[in-house]
């Protein structure tokens, strides 16, 4: 190959490099336009797609946090004086959010689409004109939360758990365990990671 090959093979690279790095500009525009309604904002926050957000609470995220809406739309609700936290390096796809009081998400987790986080029952059972309850849910770090799954009012999902696909989660999820069925129960204790 001659040299002037190689000038039009370098002149293509840089070419399809400028272009990739302005994709990444306008991704990185479009995110803040999307995230305009939180509270706080980690670096390296990204959108693919466009999340549906309504925030009149607190709603913070880390860095390193994605949001995808791809194959489902992320639909994220955080009513008034309520608290939504997600920590650094998760991933949230298509899942769908209600929060009334608070919920709590750590670090590294990954949540699938069709899966539906509500701290509330928005409705008493009786009286259906009520406030429902509403407890406090906390997503521990290193999660992975399968799709269709729920997860319900009052639940602590532990470290290192994994909530298999339609699973109903209304109990606690131990650290290192699979939670699976409707409703949740553990049918496996996994074993943590080495570092």
């Amino acid at each position: 190959m001659n040299n002037r090959g190689c000038n039009k093979a370098s002149f293509f690279i840089y070419i399809l490099l400028i272009l990739r790095l302005m994709g990444l500009g306008m991704n990185l525009i479009k995110t803040r336009y999307y995230l305009r309604k939180l509270n706080s904002i980690g670096g390296m926050a990204f959108t693919h797609g466009r999340p549906k957000i309504l925030n009149r609470g607190t709603f913070k995220i880390g860095t390193l946090v994605r949001f995808v809406s791809t194959i489902q739309r992320v639909l994220i609700d955080v009513d008034k004086d309520a608290e939504l936290t997600i920590g650094n390096n998760c991933r949230i796809n298509g899942v769908n959010i209600s929060v009334q009081h608070k919920v709590i998400i750590g670090n590294n987790c990954r949540i699938a689409p069709h899966t539906i986080i509500m701290d509330s029952d928005h409705h008493d059972v009786v009286d259906r004109i009520k406030t429902g309850k509403v407890k406090a849910i906390i997503i521990e770090d290193d999660v992975w939360i399968a799709t269709r799954s729920m997860i319900l009012k009052g639940v602590t999902v532990g470290k290192g758990a994994v909530v298999a696909s339609g699973a109903v989660v209304t109990k606690d999820v131990p650290p290192y365990s699979v939670a699976a069925g409707v409703p949740a129960k553990v049918i496996k204790t996994l074993k943590p990671a080495s570092i």
